[in-house]
């Protein structure tokens, strides 16, 4: 934890202009690439398990996705407590940012060992990294600032940027170049992030301008040649410009201060701890070992399972051990931290089926294919020079079904950014088939919910405000139950475009776009509320241990989805089945069933939700009298 804001430092007249301290736009900046690395590598894990060197199947590659995205979630608990005893926020953050670069550099190797342990190093890095940046955006503001919610705001749009840049940079490159190129961007997005975080003033200006200019850049070169992909890629690289714009004149003025995340005590981290070692050696004597321990534990995403649920269910008997110690208004309070604790674990094991199961559905079954024109029936009998795309999967040729397999086959063959081209002989089946045009790459699609929340977020914060004013806005466990709503809805959209896709088994891009933003609109009524909630209701005696089960539960919902994610399961079996996806004819009802069955469950849970709201409410003892009464 940092010391707090000296009340007599010098305000910029940045700050005066804006309301805002110039070091929050470094922090902004540093996030946001991190977020970009992360996003980045998050868009093209699943393809790269399946479709890259390993040939995952499916059920493989959701077990090694859930187990990544759960510890994930896991490591910053231990990273911000490490951070406030010894190390400092601000020495924390360098030393995940340099771990998170070398696991994404190494990604790019092609090799199992590799693999895991580039994994494992993002795991380790993330938890050093993304609780302590979080911390030093609240010390830039004196305690009780009312401009400190607005910091936060502005944080989290910059986490939202680098979380829409990276599919449409990373995604894209990734999936026509070359996994390893997908990967090298990430990589270069980490290294940025770090560089803005230590280079002196002018440097830092430097490296947000010419950063974002360069992303700008290569996102207009993405969609040149693409008028929709154009047009989704330009607001974005005009907002990340504006941002950067605003940012070099912020840091023009000033940076994080010198005395933010520095250690409480300077001398805590050079005392010796564990025999001649001292406090800093032991944590990086730690993180040698852990990294092959991790890595280990991502290979088996049961075992990965197992030990969180042992943390977890330590950390909820703590709990409930200090809820039976409690009085009543804290027993209470407890209890419902308890109940929307399991309501937040659900959404969360649901909504982070985007990087998996859906991510899938958008390969096999959407189609993304814009054609220029379709076959008329004049052409049958005729061979025709194709550029192979989307619109051929599930149709005959030369007796056999053409299949993803093939389509991925083919443009294997033909190389790196290259087009698939073929002579295609036109059956009286391939009437209306699409010819020409441009097809999204599924990777693409994982930019909608950020991009969404960069949309909607102020809409949301000033609409709940309004309704605050007037006191008509809804309780903390209503909004959770209006989120697990729209959860449901979305997932009810995807099984909606199931039951109406065409002959060939691909569901409209309306569908899956339609589900990204009920996701996201669900996502803003339960995700802002949930840690402030944990601040509120906790005793403040144990505030940590209930924010530390709050994050732990989140991690168990990363294992969760992935366990999920293998009900959706298609292909064969071994090395060479793993790699063989049947046509979409016969992967479509796989997936119809597995969303519509999590939309039913999160609309029920999202009933019970509102049918236990009064009680919850009750519980939470918000009222002055209910706070002056006290009592057993």
């Amino acid at each position: 934890m940092s010391d707090p804001v000296s009340a007599d430092r010098p305000i910029t007249d940045f700050e005066r202009r804006f309301g805002h301290p110039p070091g929050l736009f470094v922090l902004f900046f540093a996030e946001m690439w991190e977020r970009f690395s992360y996003y980045g590598m998050r868009a093209l894990l699943v393809f790269y398990m399946t479709k890259g060197f390993l040939g995952y199947g499916d059920t493989e590659a959701y077990s090694v996705y859930g187990a990544y995205t759960s510890l994930v979630y896991a490591t910053p608990f231990i990273g911000g407590a490490l951070a406030d005893r010894f190390l400092g926020a601000r020495q924390a953050v360098v030393i995940g940012g340099a771990l998170m670069a070398a696991g994404h550099l190494l990604m790019t190797i092609e090799q199992d060992t590799a693999f895991f342990m580039a994994l494992a190093l993002l795991i380790v890095g993330n938890g050093f990294f993304k609780p302590n940046i979080s911390t030093m955006v609240g010390a830039l503001y004196p305690e009780g600032s009312s401009k400190r919610d607005g910091g936060f705001t502005l944080f989290y749009m910059g986490i939202n940027l680098g979380a829409a840049l990276a599919p449409l940079l990373c995604g894209y490159v990734g999936e026509t170049y070359g996994w390893h190129y997908g990967f090298g961007l990430a990589t270069i997005g980490m290294l940025i992030g770090l560089a803005v975080f230590v280079a002196p003033q002018v440097l830092t200006q430097i490296l947000i301008l010419a950063g974002s200019v360069a992303a700008a850049g290569m996102m207009v070169w993405a969609g040149w040649e693409d008028k929709i992909m154009l047009g989704v890629n330009a607001p974005v690289a005009l907002a990340l410009l504006v941002a950067a714009a605003i940012a070099a004149m912020a840091v023009g003025q000033g940076a994080v201060p010198d005395d933010i995340g520095r250690p409480k005590d300077a001398d805590a981290q050079h005392r010796a701890v564990l025999g001649p070692l001292t406090a800093r050696q032991t944590i990086f004597v730690s993180i040698v070992i852990a990294v092959p321990l991790i890595a280990f534990l991502v290979q088996d995403g049961p075992l990965a399972g197992y030990v969180l649920t042992a943390f977890g269910g330590l950390a909820m008997l703590s709990l409930v051990i200090e809820a039976l110690r409690s009085d009543k208004i804290e027993r209470e309070r407890l209890q419902v931290i308890f109940v929307m604790m399991f309501f937040s674990m659900l959404f969360w094991a649901f909504f982070e089926q985007a990087g998996s199961s859906i991510n899938n559905f958008t390969d096999r079954n959407v189609d993304r294919v814009v054609e220029e024109r379709v076959v008329t029936a004049a052409e049958v009998g005729q061979t025709v020079n194709l550029t192979l795309t989307q619109e051929q999967l599930g149709l005959t040729q030369e007796g056999a079904v053409f299949t993803l397999t093939d389509l991925d086959k083919a443009r294997a063959e033909a190389g790196s950014g290259n087009d698939a081209t073929r002579g295609w002989v036109i059956e009286p089946s391939h009437v209306g088939m699409g010819v020409g045009g441009s097809e999204l790459k599924a990777s693409v699609f994982q930019a909608t919910n950020a991009i969404f929340i960069v949309t909607f977020g102020l809409i949301f914060t000033a609409f709940w405000g309004f309704l605050g004013k007037r006191g008509l806005e809804p309780s903390t466990p209503v909004k959770f139950g209006l989120g697990l709503l729209q959860l449901g809805m979305g997932f009810g959209a995807l099984w909606q475009g199931t039951m109406v896709a065409d002959p060939r088994g691909m569901v409209g891009m309306a569908w899956l776009i339609l589900a990204y933003l009920l996701h996201t609109t669900g996502e803003l009524c339960l995700s802002p509320v949930g840690l402030s909630m944990i601040t509120k209701l906790a005793p403040q005696r144990i505030v940590s241990t209930a924010m530390g089960a709050w994050f732990l539960a989140t991690a168990f919902s990363g294992f969760l989805a992935g366990q999920i994610a293998t009900l959706t399961g298609i292909g064969g079996h071994g090395e060479e089945g793993a790699n063989l996806i049947p046509a979409p004819i016969e992967t479509l009802h796989v997936y119809g069933t597995v969303f519509g069955q999590i939309g039913v469950a999160a609309g029920a849970s999202a009933l019970f939700m509102f049918a236990l709201s009064p009680l919850l409410n009750k519980w939470m003892h918000m009222n002055a009298d209910d706070l002056k009464g006290g009592g057993h």
